[in-house]
């Protein structure tokens, strides 16, 4: 049994497609009960559709009717989703983003609030798949990436996951042959910030100075943009918003810590203290950077690409459960290498987990405090850095990762 987990024979192609089937089939159906059961923009548990979509709807209409810097009020804020969704009783989302991605919010306030949810949802969906066939290239990649457990927790959440998670593959896999547009894809993750914070290194560390020139234009022009469009006073109300989202949500975790993989939430959660908490943090953003640097500079551009994708999750305590469609186009990127030079021993199963883990990794970890999202990502990064050192520079093997191949026998 262990065997057949270390090599991966025990995932054929036929289950690990009927394992897709399943999930994609219940994603598809638990999305129609939401929207069957609702009451106007409510679902049938009183929540708004989308839940998150309310903070990014509602920061747009505050900002059409002139009052964009208020959306970082809470209380303000609260007021509103309070009149949109016609209940005193609907529970708060708050918005936290930086300006730029007010933006797309006020885009999406000019339609009424369930379009807009659709459209949001189907307008980012969309090039997150696309992505992932791009990064396979095989027929069956677009079952796999649709039928990843991650997509119904991001669309159940109404959130910007799969815009991240485009954003961010797009730019690694056009950094090699098309810098600037690589640069600028990663520029937008300004909106995300927390997302980018090795980027710049990775880029520098590559030489890659028109990828560099082009995320720093990127950042410009939409930074530039909000303040030619709602002035200073923006920035300042997200700045001064800061402190009560640094207390409430992530010192705090009232969110939930299952809901967080990350190192900070997993210390909080097994009752460390604050400064112990983020000392942790600190030494595992600095690993996983130390980490993303070296494969960046060994690697294949699938092994680099997974590596920078799993680093940049662990290099910030504020991250969510949607965000591992992330962890989801990683998992693409280094299957895309195991299809070319084969799968080491562990490799196949640790995938397969990091694909699944999103279905049942909140629930497990709320009930037995083991953050097994946080154990997912180190995992894929583990691999990464593995396979920089024993595969890089070294002979390739081809076979498919649903078979024992001559490189499971690697250590």
């Amino acid at each position: 049994m262990l065997d057949m987990l270390a090599t991966g024979r025990w995932l054929t192609l036929e289950r690990a497609r009927l394992v897709a089937w399943a999930t994609l089939t219940s994603t598809i159906l638990m999305v129609a009960f939401l929207f069957w059961g609702a009451n106007g923009t409510l679902d049938y548990l009183g929540r708004p559709l989308g839940t998150d979509f309310s903070n990014v709807w509602t920061a747009g209409l505050m900002a059409n009717e002139g009052r964009a810097a208020a959306a970082w009020s809470w209380p303000d804020h609260y007021a509103v989703q309070q009149m949109v969704h016609q209940s005193k009783t609907v529970p708060f989302y708050g918005w936290h983003y930086p300006p730029p991605f007010l933006m797309i919010a006020v885009v999406l306030a000019k339609l009424p609030y369930v379009p807009a949810l659709i459209l949001w949802q189907v307008a980012t969906l969309g090039p997150m798949l696309w992505l992932a066939c791009r990064i396979v290239a095989r027929r069956d990649a677009l079952l796999f990436a649709a039928g990843a457990p991650v997509v119904l927790v991001c669309l159940g959440h109404g959130q910007n996951g799969f815009m991240t998670a485009a954003l961010l593959a797009g730019g690694l896999l056009l950094l090699d042959g098309r810098p600037w547009l690589a640069g600028v894809l990663l520029g937008c993750l300004v909106y995300k910030p927390q997302f980018a914070v090795l980027i710049p290194l990775v880029l520098i560390v590559r030489g890659n100075w028109r990828a560099v020139l082009g995320a720093t234009g990127a950042v410009s022009v939409l930074c530039g943009l909000t303040l030619a469009l709602w002035g200073w006073p923006v920035w300042q109300a997200f700045l001064d918003s800061l402190t009560i989202t640094r207390q409430i949500v992530i010192e705090q975790g009232n969110t939930g810590w299952e809901k967080i993989p990350s190192a900070f939430s997993a210390i909080r959660m097994w009752g460390g203290s604050i400064p112990l908490a983020y000392a942790a943090q600190a030494s595992v953003t600095v690993l996983a950077v130390a980490l993303a640097v070296f494969v960046s500079r060994k690697g294949s551009i699938g092994n680099r690409s997974a590596a920078v994708m799993a680093a940049a999750l662990l290099c910030t305590p504020y991250v969510l459960d949607y965000d591992l469609v992330v962890l989801t186009m990683a998992v693409a990127f280094l299957a895309t290498d195991i299809l070319r030079r084969g799968a080491l021993r562990w490799e196949v199963t640790i995938l397969a987990f990091a694909w699944i883990v999103p279905l049942f990794g909140r629930q497990l970890t709320a009930v037995t405090s083991i953050p097994l999202e946080l154990i997912a990502i180190v995992a894929i990064l583990a691999l990464a850095v593995r396979r920089a050192i024993l595969l890089d520079g070294a002979l390739s093997f081809r076979s498919s990762p649903f078979r024992h191949s001559r490189a499971a026998s690697a250590p």
